[in-house]
């Protein structure tokens, strides 16, 4: 098991946000400069948590996604938010650097998620990782 909190004020551009272009009468996909910056983002603060060696069985993942309380008495610590960004669109993007940065060979290696998202006096997202049937 590993798990970490990465102090931060999570993005808000999900992988959903992906553009499509033209090039040479061929489609492609690009990430518009937004969705650049917050895998730029995660994939800084994740690196500093990565494994040795990344995790080859059945994985499960438990994520907090603590937006930080913007305006004073209108939200309370630990309060869960319930606006935009979805759920399934931060855990995308999350996985995806998480793949990136070597935590285990594939996402679908993940079988089972708990996923919360709340406002929070202390902004940040805490992650914790098991490695199931070892």
């Amino acid at each position: 098991m590993i798990e970490f909190f990465l102090p931060m004020i999570p993005p808000t551009a999900t992988a959903q946000e992906q553009k499509t272009g033209i090039r040479n009468g061929k489609p492609f996909r690009y990430d518009p400069p937004e969705l650049k910056a917050a895998k730029a983002k995660i994939r800084d603060y994740v690196a500093q948590h990565r494994l040795e060696t990344p995790m080859t069985g059945p994985v499960a993942l438990t994520v907090m996604w603590c937006f930080p309380i913007t305006q004073s008495g209108k939200h309370y610590d630990g309060e869960p938010k319930i606006t935009r960004p979805d759920t399934d669109n931060l855990q995308k993007l999350l996985k995806d650097c998480m793949t990136w940065a070597g935590f285990w060979q594939d996402d679908a290696q993940v079988f089972m998620e708990s996923v919360l998202k709340c406002w929070a006096d202390r902004p940040g997202i805490y992650i914790k990782i098991e490695e199931a049937w070892k």
